[in-house]
C-alpha cells in the first residue's frame, strides 16, 4: 500500500513543478493532470507533507475559488505562499488571486 501512495504522491508532485512561476492551479486541477480526478485533497495532503525547505513550487498551488492557504507564515508572521506569489509578479488581494488572469493553462 505505501509503494501505491508514493506512486500517487510522486504523480501530484511531478505535476506541482510543472506549474509556470508567476501562475497558479488549483488543488483539482493538479488531481486532474495528475491523472486523479476527484482527489482534489490528496494534493492538499501531499504538498503538506512537503519538508519546509523543498525545492518545489507549492505555493503555486491554491483553492478553486482562487485563495491561498492560511497556515504557513514566517517568523514576522508573514503569510509564506502570499510572500512567494508576490515574489513572482502574482497579485494576491484579501488572500485571493485571480484566476482568469494567473491560472495556469496546463
Amino acid at each position: 500500500m505505501a509503494k501505491h501512495s508514493d506512486e500517487l504522491a510522486q504523480q501530484i508532485l511531478t505535476v506541482v513543478d510543472l506549474i509556470p512561476r508567476g501562475q497558479v492551479a488549483s488543488y483539482g486541477q493538479v488531481a486532474r493532470l495528475a491523472g486523479l480526478p476527484q482527489h482534489a485533497r490528496l494534493v492538499g495532503y501531499v504538498l503538506k507533507q512537503l519538508d519546509a525547505g523543498a525545492d518545489l513550487p507549492w505555493h503555486r498551488v491554491i483553492n478553486s475559488q482562487g485563495k491561498i492557504g492560511l497556515g504557513k507564515l514566517d517568523d514576522d508572521g508573514a503569510n509564506v505562499q502570499q510572500q512567494k506569489l508576490l515574489a513572482e509578479g502574482v497579485a494576491v488581494i484579501a488572500g485571493k488571486i485571480d484566476l482568469k488572469k494567473y491560472q495556469w493553462k496546463g
